[in-house]
């Protein structure tokens, strides 16, 4: 096996829906019997497979990924540039200046956009998908060796809790950022930029529900539309200083940072902001695939922002007092307005996308054993991929207002907005250098200087933005701290819950051999859904103690999250004959899967013939867990451990089993 996970009966399991117990474990620093398997030598193993083999052609990829991936750093523009010289640390117009800022601009996007992202990570596909927890599990189903397998997990988990601080602060700061412009039109508007962007907000989470597949399709020629528009500006921007295209020599930065090397490094915290989003390219992979996105950003988005920011960084270099807000007043005045409202959607759609990332990010952390089962609504009948998760959405939402309300300007935002964006940047290096070295087994010297190159480019920004926490960058970390206490919480818990039902487990030749010959037997089948593949559930053992009966036959089910996004049909189920009626199976999934049980037992014929829906019955088994001081946990996050499993979504929601068909049986357990 790859990696499983198993889920089953009991709330540190089942309840809490697929999840990955090799994962879990190694978060933990407990993993006792690490699997072996391996998937080859990552790209060339993974690449292309799965979910990332796309029918559609490449033209109409390409403009989806534009849509969708490149929102958010196709907005950059609205606030970088003006960031950087009128923001915490301003900056002098100057050439030396403005001419150091776009030389660092544009080679950050060739280094990192383009050489790392686009050209190189994007090959680290786990069966067409990625992003942080995709490359987490593609890593540890590769790897044998314990201690590397632990540092990725820890990368993992930290790379995903600081995506949700991200994904906090991105479309406060985009939607304020582009509803702004209208002080541009007239300063009159000045007291509705709160108010209309709220109410924007507010909007955008209310229709979560309905599904994005409307609005999917309008998303990638709307911003084809806004790249050309930015490209034409920046071009008009162009011709006021033409002496602007020199700032493209990589001299110019490194004369910015020595001529004022302490502003210059404290400047990398705005600079940053023209390439947040960049984590998109990797995390959207497998909705368009690797070719789509290289098509994408080299063919349109790249030309049309390095012409947008030629452009600003020209018209303030003519005109310094534009540096207020260069990109709405690159455009004429009567085209100012036409800019808000196109900017306006491009935001939304940037949030969207962010949005959207966030309940496919749960729902990886559910079925990989990191959060407890949360409710997941599916809004296509057609694309597994477009989830709706109520919870998520009303967290952001209510986060995104306060944000908004407690900042009151995208300048103070950008405060907050980086910090986030680029540790995760820099954990995908840090990543990336455990890749090449003990996966893909490049030659040191090529592994080196990559891994080197990426961790100083990033380390530097990270650092730099590290001096935005007194002013606001303390929110995305405090809200990534909670995440990441919720998550290892999480998968320490389920462990420690594991350890304690072992203890009072029988094995099952024992049980067997000495007892279910001896039970009276009944008509019908039981399912014990059971949260290891092997001994006997807690729910069987519970069900003899109080009932006193078997049925005819009795399928002890334990369902497997493996660390690939998808497991075909014909390797989805494994069944075991153990006699007297009993059967063992094994379901297993990838973690973009979902566990519907009762249709893959009516797909099973192997386990004493076909499932009969009103003859089937299944059992599940909660715990209320009890705090205690044995080893395991702190008492606080015992405590957490035990509210996470009252709150977990119903198992019979998250397996789809039929209401009328389900028996609970409860104890008590001390963690």
């Amino acid at each position: 096996m790859d990696s499983n996970e198993t889920q089953g009966e009991s709330p540190e399991s089942s309840d809490d829906g697929a999840a990955n117990d090799r994962a879990s474990a190694v978060a933990l620093g407990a993993l006792s019997q690490p699997e072996t398997a391996h998937s080859g030598d990552g790209d060339k193993t993974d690449h292309g497979a799965g979910h990332g083999q796309h029918s559609e052609g490449l033209a109409a990829l390409s403009v989806g990924a534009i849509g969708v991936v490149f929102g958010d750093i196709g907005t950059s523009p609205l606030y970088s540039f003006k960031e950087t010289f009128v923001g915490h640390h301003l900056l002098k117009v100057d050439q030396t200046h403005v001419f150091g800022v776009l030389s660092i601009v544009f080679w950050t996007m060739i280094l990192i956009v383009t050489v790392k992202y686009l050209f190189i990570v994007l090959r680290a596909d786990n069966k067409g998908e990625g992003g942080s927890l995709a490359l987490l599990a593609l890593v540890s189903r590769c790897l044998s060796d314990q201690r590397w397998t632990y540092v990725m997990a820890l990368f993992g988990l930290t790379a995903t809790a600081l995506f949700f601080g991200d994904a906090m602060i991105t479309p406060a700061v985009s939607v304020l950022s582009a509803v702004e412009g209208l002080t541009v039109v007239n300063p009159v508007f000045e007291h509705l930029v709160l108010p209309i962007s709220i109410a924007i907000l507010i909007g955008l989470f209310a229709i979560q529900s309905r599904g994005t597949a409307a609005m999917g399709k309008m998303f990638g020629p709307v911003m084809v539309v806004y790249f050309l528009t930015i490209a034409v500006l920046g071009v008009i921007g162009i011709m006021e200083a033409p002496e602007i295209l020199w700032a493209l020599n990589p001299v110019h930065g490194f004369r910015f940072f020595a001529h004022d090397p302490l502003m210059a490094y404290l400047a990398l915290g705005s600079i940053v902001l023209a390439v947040t989003g960049a984590e998109a390219l990797y995390a959207d992979m497998g909705h368009f695939g690797r070719r789509a996105i290289t098509v994408a950003w080299l063919g349109l988005a790249f030309p049309c922002l390095l012409l947008n920011y030629l452009g600003q960084a020209a018209m303030i270099m003519n005109r310094p007092e534009t540096v207020v807000n260069p990109f709405f007043l690159l455009a004429p005045e009567s085209l100012r307005l036409p800019l808000v409202l196109l900017a306006t959607l491009a935001t939304v759609i940037a949030s969207q996308a962010v949005i959207s990332g966030a309940f496919s990010v749960s729902q990886q952390a559910v079925q990989l054993g990191y959060l407890p089962r949360i409710r997941i609504r599916h809004t296509s009948a057609s694309a597994a991929g477009q989830i709706y998760v109520p919870l998520i959405n009303w967290t952001l939402l209510s986060l995104v207002v306060l944000l908004v309300l407690g900042f009151r300007s995208s300048g103070n935002l950008a405060s907050a907005y980086g910090i986030a964006n680029t540790g995760t940047m820099f954990i995908t290096s840090c990543m990336f250098g455990v890749l090449v070295f003990q996966v893909w087994k490049w030659q040191p010297l090529v592994a080196g200087f990559l891994t080197c190159l990426f961790l100083l480019i990033d380390g530097a920004y990270f650092t730099s933005n590290m001096t935005k926490i007194p002013d606001g960058g303390w929110f995305p970390l405090l809200g990534a701290i909670i995440i990441f206490t919720a998550l290892s919480t999480w998968s320490t818990g389920r462990r420690i819950m594991r350890e304690r039902l072992a203890e009072d487990s029988m094995p099952f030749d024992v049980f067997l051999g000495s007892v279910c010959q001896k039970v009276r037997r009944v008509a019908g089948t039981s399912v014990f859904l059971a949260s290891n593949a092997e001994g006997i559930p807690p729910a069987l053992l519970h069900n003899l103690k109080h009932n006193h009966i078997l049925h005819d036959r009795v399928v002890v089910l334990t369902v497997e999250t493996q660390n690939v996004p998808h497991v075909p049909p014909e390797k989805r189920r494994e069944v075991e004959d153990l006699g007297h009626g009993f059967y063992r199976m094994i379901i297993r999934i990838g973690f973009m899967d979902e566990a519907d049980v009762p249709a893959e037992l009516a797909a099973e014929k192997r386990a004493g013939g076909a499932f009969k829906p009103m003859e089937t019955s299944y059992f599940l088994a909660r715990q209320t867990l009890i705090a205690s001081k044995r080893p395991g946990m702190a008492i606080w996050r015992e405590k957490l451990f035990a509210w996470m499993v009252r709150n977990a979504e119903s198992a019979m929601v998250f397996f789809r089993l039929p209401t009328n068909r389900v028996i609970e049986l409860g104890s008590q357990l001390e963690i």
